[in-house]
Order: structure tokens, then sequence, then C-alpha cells
């Protein structure tokens, strides 16, 4: 089944409905609450570098290893990687269309699910196996 083309005139007139609008939703609220939750973790973030600067690895080894701070870490690695790829998906929407827009939409998530998960994972095992 194709789509209709969306029209400059389509988009003029507010009657018209194109797009999803639960994913539009969706997707302006995450980028928001995740751009929020990045500004209330930054002031955790410049404490963490702070504490770190000028402090040899096995310091930096005991402070990443506390839980009230590796865990913390680890969702604001979460966090950001969702951010990301919601701003690369706007750009991607911007420039791409089609079959290579769904594919560079699929290696956008799995390079974002890639960094979350090898920063989560190496602050895993700094807080619970050293």
């Amino acid at each position: 089944m194709r789509e209709t083309p969306i029209t400059r005139d389509m988009i003029a007139n507010p009657k018209t409905k194109y797009g999803r609008a639960k994913a539009s939703t969706r997707h302006f609220l995450t980028q928001r609450l995740t751009g929020a939750s990045n500004i209330v973790f930054l002031g955790f973030l410049l404490f963490v570098v702070l504490r770190l600067a000028g402090q040899d690895r096995p310091d930096m080894v005991a402070v990443l290893g506390n839980a009230l701070v590796g865990l913390p870490l680890a969702a604001l690695l979460v966090i950001v990687a969702i951010h990301m790829r919601n701003g690369m998906r706007d750009t991607l929407e911007d420039y791409f269309h089609g079959e290579l827009y769904r594919l560079l939409m699929l290696l956008n998530t799995l390079f974002c699910i890639l960094i979350a998960a090898t920063g989560v994972a190496a602050l895993l095992k700094l807080v619970f196996w050293g």
C-alpha cells in the first residue's frame, strides 16, 4: 500500500492529519525529560570530575566503585544515550527518507545501545567487583 505524499497544502491545513501523533508526542516528551535530567545530573558529573582531577588510578577506581557514585553515573549514561538517539533521529529525519532512513536509524539505535551498554557494564563492574 502506497502512502500519499505530504504536500505543502496538507501541512498548511490544520485539519489535515499526517504523521503519528502519539509517536511525535512521545519523542517530544522524551527529548525534554532527558534534557532536563541531563541538566540535573550535570552538577553531579561536575562534582565527580572535580573530585577525580589529579587523582591516580586506585583513587579513581575507589570513587567510581562507590555505589553512590557509580550507579547514578550508569543511569546518566543511559539517559544521555537516549537523548543522543533522539537528537540524531531529528537530524536523520531531516535529510534521509525511505529505506536509507530506516537503515541509518537502526545503526543509530545500535550505536547508542552499544555506548550505553559498554559504559554501564564498566561502571557496574567497578561498583560490584572492584
